[in-house]
């Protein structure tokens, strides 16, 4: 049986009906309830049952026994039936709604925080002798209230474990994301270093040490210094030296060439026979049978695609 049906048939079986932090009820004694009356008729109670609001009521040991009694649970959970049901119903009087209690009537909290009492219907029916609930004592449950539903604490069904997995997937693959890109910058900057370093160890190679040009030379300078230019007149190559002409080029072409290779720094000449073509060489010391491998390396480094590169006798 229910526990508001419960509380309806100890009411009218004592007459009174008291319940923690609510009140008091009672039944006129000269109220006479038959279990069995007559099939489809209902009794209206009238003034018979009456209600005062007391919360300072204590629990009510003797109404703990009798749902013990009526259920077949031990009086520990059948206090905890209650103290449910009736903290249920304080809830709803706190946020306005109506607390039902069947076969008793229903209360409603005023504005002035006092609680107003409608008496309901009789239910003789509940005075019927009911067959005890035979429950093993490792089986016990909890009775669900069908009266109404818990709105203010709804049972969670699923454990709520979707949206934190989701939040740390996001995260690792911002972390992995972040993690791969510096992994391929630091790769690509460790192998354009290797790459650059390797490139001026063939220049090296090629250069002498002795023929880099002054660290202190002037790079803003866009026009060569008259001593790096070689003039109409023709020049004279130091015997044992070659002169490796790495690019052919224009007037302007020509001195902005010169002065980036100058800034490396080089020992890169100009040099122009009618002042409008203009020639990029090195003159090096070198043996016959290494100027074919110096000229490769040259023009490896400093001649471009549409030009060429050759040895001047």
């Amino acid at each position: 049986m229910k526990i508001t049906l419960l509380l309806a048939q100890y009411l009218y079986t004592h007459k009174r009906l008291d319940l923690p932090g609510i009140g008091t009820f009672h039944l006129d004694p000269t109220v006479a309830i038959e279990p069995e009356p007559d099939k489809n008729t209902k009794k209206d109670f009238g003034e018979s049952i009456t209600f005062e609001h007391n919360p300072a009521i204590k629990e009510n040991q003797a109404l703990i026994d009798f749902i013990a009694s009526h259920t077949g649970k031990i009086k520990a959970l059948a206090a905890a039936d209650l103290d449910s049901h009736l903290s249920l119903g304080l809830q709803f009087l706190n946020i306005g709604k109506p607390f039902m209690l069947e076969g008793i009537g229903s209360l409603v909290k005023t504005q002035a925080g006092q609680y107003a009492f409608t008496s309901g219907q009789l239910m003789p029916e509940v005075l019927k002798e009911q067959p005890l609930k035979q429950t093993h004592p490792a089986e016990i449950q909890e009775e669900a209230f069908s009266s109404y539903k818990d709105i203010l604490r709804p049972r969670k069904e699923k454990m709520q474990w979707k949206k934190p997995v989701a939040f740390f997937l996001v995260v690792a693959g911002i972390a992995l994301a972040i993690w791969g890109g510096y992994t391929i910058y630091k790769n690509s900057s460790e192998e354009n270093e290797t790459v650059s370093t390797v490139e001026k160890k063939k220049i090296e190679e090629v250069i002498p040490a002795t023929m880099i040009m002054d660290s202190t030379a002037t790079k803003d300078t866009l026009l060569p210094k008259k001593e790096d230019v070689a003039g109409p007149q023709p020049m004279t190559v130091p015997v044992g030296n070659y002169k490796f002409i790495v690019e052919t080029a224009g007037r302007e072409r020509a001195f902005k060439r010169f002065k980036l290779l100058k800034s490396l720094p080089t020992n890169i000449q100009l040099g122009t026979s009618d002042s409008i073509t203009f020639q990029l060489f090195f003159v090096l010391p070198a043996a016959v049978a290494d100027t074919a491998r110096i000229m490769d390396s040259l023009r490896i480094h400093y001649t471009p695609k549409w030009s060429r590169a050759y040895i001047a006798q």
